[in-house]
C-alpha cells in the first residue's frame, strides 16, 4: 500500500497530538512536564518533554506568514492599543510588548522596554492612527500618531489622591466628571456631538482650575545663609503630578469622547496581555529568550483566532494541517 501523506519517518506523531499539545502548553498554560503526564497516563501515548517543546517551536515556524500579516495589519489599523509587562527568563528580567485591536493581537518580546524594542518590532514607527496608552513616554515618541490616555488609570490615580488629600474636591469631581462623559458618549452611539463636546471640555477646565487653587506649586525652600542656589526642579506630590498630566495632555484624555474607535479605557490590550502574567505565576519564568518568543508568536495566533470567531483547537489543528485560517488567507 502507499504510505500515507505527510509520513516522513516509521514513528510519528500525528496532528492531533501536536495540536492538543501545543493547546495545553500556550493556551491552558500547562506546564510542560503535566501535558506529558496526561499523554503517558491518560492517552497511553509516550511523548517525552524533548517532543512537546519541539511541537511548540514547530507551531512558531509555521506562523512566520501570520506574524508578517499581523504587523501590516497593526500598523495600517486606526487605532491601536499598547501596553508592555515584564517577563522572567532565567531570572533576567525582560519585556514583553502587545500591539492589538478588536482583531488582531501581536506579542513580541524584547530586553529593552523603551522606544528602541518598539523600533525594532517595526509596528508603531509606521503607524498613523490613534494609540491608546497608559501614558508610558516612550509611546509620545511617535509623532506621526495621535495618543490617547487610558482612563482607567486615571480613575485609579485620581482615587488615590481623593484618600491622601480628602479635602480635595477636585479629584472626586474629575473622576465624576470623566464618567459622566463615558456615560454620554456611549448613550450618544460613541461621539459626542460639538456643542456637547464644548460644554464637557468648559466643565474639564473649571475642574482644573479648582486643582490648581486646591494643590498648588509646593513653596521654593527658603535657601541657607551662604549656600548656593538649588538647582533643579523642585519635588511636586502625585496628586500635583496627575493634576498637570490632565492639564497638558487634554486633548489625549477626552478623545473617546470625540472618535468612535476610541475606547475609554486601554482595556482591550491589558486583557490581551494579562493571561501571560498568569503564565509566570504557574511556570516561575521561561527558560530561553527562544521559549518566550516561541510562547509570544503562538499566543498571538490564538487570541486572533479567536477574535476572528475560530476557537484555539481548531486554530491549531489547521496549523499542523499545513493550512491557515480563512481570514488568513482572503
Amino acid at each position: 500500500a502507499a504510505v500515507p501523506e505527510g509520513l516522513s519517518r516509521p514513528i510519528q506523531y500525528g496532528t492531533s497530538v501536536k495540536a492538543a499539545a501545543v493547546y495545553m502548553s500556550v493556551y491552558q498554560l500547562i506546564p510542560v512536564a503535566r501535558v506529558q503526564d496526561y499523554f503517558v497516563h491518560q492517552a497511553q501515548i509516550p511523548v517525552c518533554e524533548g517532543s512537546l517543546c519541539t511541537f511548540n517551536k514547530q507551531a512558531y515556524e509555521r506562523l512566520k506568514t501570520f506574524e508578517t500579516r499581523a504587523k501590516e495589519k497593526l500598523k495600517n489599523a486606526h487605532r491601536l492599543n499598547t501596553d508592555e509587562t515584564s517577563l522572567n527568563v532565567g531570572g533576567k528580567k525582560i519585556w514583553l510588548h502587545n500591539a492589538s485591536n478588536d482583531k488582531w493581537t501581536l506579542f513580541v518580546p524584547d530586553e529593552v522596554r523603551g522606544a528602541a524594542a518598539m523600533d525594532r518590532i517595526g509596528i508603531l514607527p509606521a503607524f498613523r492612527g490613534v494609540m491608546v496608552h497608559d501614558h508610558w513616554p516612550a509611546y509620545f515618541t511617535y509623532k506621526d500618531s495621535q495618543h490617547a490616555l487610558c482612563n482607567a488609570h486615571h480613575l485609579r490615580e485620581l482615587k488615590a489622591a481623593e484618600e491622601v488629600a480628602p479635602t480635595h474636591t477636585w479629584a472626586r469631581a474629575m473622576a465624576a466628571l470623566l464618567c459622566d462623559i463615558n456615560e454620554a458618549t456611549q448613550a450618544a452611539g460613541g461621539a459626542l456631538g460639538s456643542d456637547a463636546q464644548a460644554a464637557y471640555i468648559k466643565k474639564y477646565r473649571e475642574v482644573i482650575e479648582t486643582g490648581e487653587k486646591e494643590c498648588p506649586l509646593p513653596p521654593e525652600p527658603e535657601p541657607k545663609p551662604g549656600a548656593k542656589k538649588r538647582r533643579g526642579r523642585i519635588k511636586k506630590t502625585k496628586e500635583r503630578n496627575l493634576l498637570e498630566r490632565l492639564r497638558a495632555y487634554e486633548t489625549e484624555t477626552l478623545r473617546f469622547m470625540t472618535d468612535r474607535d476610541v475606547p475609554f479605557t486601554n482595556n482591550q490590550g491589558e486583557n490581551d496581555i494579562r493571561m501571560t502574567k498568569v503564565q509566570q505565576k504557574i511556570s516561575g519564568c521561561f527558560k530561553s529568550i527562544e521559549g518566550a518568543a516561541i510562547f509570544c508568536r503562538v499566543r498571538s495566533y490564538l487570541l486572533t483566532c479567536q477574535k476572528h470567531g475560530l476557537n484555539a483547537s481548531d486554530a491549531l489543528n489547521t496549523l499542523f494541517a499545513g493550512q491557515l485560517p480563512p481570514f488568513m488567507t482572503s
